[in-house]
Formats: C-alpha cells, structure tokens, sequence
C-alpha cells in the first residue's frame, strides 16, 4: 500500500497508523534525480508487502516543516515507523536487495510468530529457528521452571547474552540452586505479583559479598520486564544504584 501524506496528515496516517502496522516512509521532491531512482524500488517492495507494510510519501518541499521535524538533511531519505517511533532509517539510494530487507527488517521473524503461540513446541522449534531469540528461551524456561526442570531452564537461558530479562531469570535460578543468600521470601513475592515487595527483598539483600552481582542481574531484569515508562523502574533503578554505590 502506498500513500501521499502531508504536514496534516502525517499524525494519523504515520504515526497512529504505525500502532497497527509499520510505515516506511519516503522523504522526497520532485527535482530530485535520486528520489526518482529510489521511489520505484520502495513502492514495488510496498505493494509486494500489501496489509503487512505501508509506504507514506511526503514531499520535502512542499512539507518543509515536517522534514525539519525529523531532522531531513539529504534526500531521499527513508524513515520506518512502528510504535510512533522512528525505528529503522537510510539516506541515499540503495540496492534493491538491500531496500528488500530493510522492509523485511520491520515484520516478525517466523521464530517471532511462534513465539506468539506460546506453547512448548511451538517455542522449541523457534529456538531451532533462531537458537539464541530471547523471548522464545524465556517462555520456555518459565515453562520448564513449572514443571521443575530448572536445571534444563538454566541451559536454555545462560548462552544467551545482552537481554536483561534472561540474565535476571538465569542470576535467579543460580541464586536458588547456591542458597545462599535466602531470597525464597523475595522470589515467592515476584511469583505472586507482589512485585514492589520482592523487589524490597531484594535490595535489603546487598550487598552480599558472594552473590551482590546476581542479584542486581535479578533486580534488573524484573525492571526490564516492568519497562522504562513504569514509575516503578525508574525508583527502584534509583534505589539500586544506592545500594550498589
């Protein structure tokens, strides 16, 4: 799908819209030589993509505001949106392969949908698909967990690095199996969405000289998990950093 938008429009067609589905959008004029290269390409990877991706055109000189706004500088340049916020970008023209998988960069993986399903087979065979897909090894380890196959959670959990959340189950499940300190107080606090109470716990624990790095992991990931806009992370992040320092 491929549409025309201006300063006027631009909220409701880019921004709302990118809540329901992503917008690449072509910042363009019409004397310019390279938008004219690039346009085509971006509009026949849009109609290939029609009801998964949709490709909002505005015209730079006639939309100058907006082109401010968004810190144009060189055209064409290509924004996508997603979530009202701009979260892929380029300047300049490129190879239609690259344009190709700059639109399939914006849409769920096949290890994304199955994720989505949730159950157990469903998330194994997204790890065979992408071994080290975040979400897919956290729902599963929660699912080992319950059935108490904890040893197998932590091997699904500790090769995967750089998500908050997985660190903090896996620092869990290591504070649990060593017993030292004793946080049942404060895990069974988090699994009964007591969550400030848990969290409490938890800091009342540091610094311990054996296990002060494994729990901040956990701290941490419960407020990944909580995200950045919960009042909650920013003042127990705040009251971590106390602890710590």
């Amino acid at each position: 799908m491929v549409i025309d938008v201006t300063e006027q429009s631009f909220q409701t067609e880019v921004i709302d819209r990118s809540h329901l589905t992503p917008v690449v959008v072509d910042f363009w004029a019409p004397w310019c030589a390279p938008c004219r290269q690039l346009g085509p390409i971006l509009e026949a990877e849009a109609n290939r993509r029609a009801g998964t991706i949709v490709l909002a055109k505005i015209d730079t000189d006639a939309n100058p505001q907006i082109a401010s706004t968004f810190g144009i500088q060189g055209i064409p340049a290509v924004k996508a949106f997603k979530d009202g916020q701009v979260v892929d970008e380029f300047t300049g023209v490129v190879p239609p392969t690259a344009v190709e998988r700059f639109f399939s960069g914006l849409l769920p993986s096949e290890a994304d949908v199955l994720v989505q399903s949730g159950d157990e087979s469903s998330l194994r065979n997204a790890l065979e698909l992408e071994p080290t897909n975040p979400a897919a090894a956290l729902a599963l380890a929660r699912i080992l967990i319950d059935r108490g196959e904890r040893s197998e959670a932590l091997e699904l959990l500790e090769p995967i690095l750089g998500n908050f959340a997985v660190e903090g189950l896996a620092a869990r499940l290591r504070l649990e199996n060593s017993g030292a300190p004793d946080l049942s107080g404060a895990f069974g606090a988090l699994d009964g969405g007591r969550t400030e109470e848990g969290l409490d716990l938890l800091l009342a624990a540091l610094p311990s000289d054996s296990a002060t790095d494994e729990i901040r992991r956990v701290v941490i990931g419960v407020l990944d998990e909580l995200g950045v806009e919960d009042p909650r992370s920013r003042e127990y992040r705040r009251r971590l950093a106390t602890a710590l320092y």
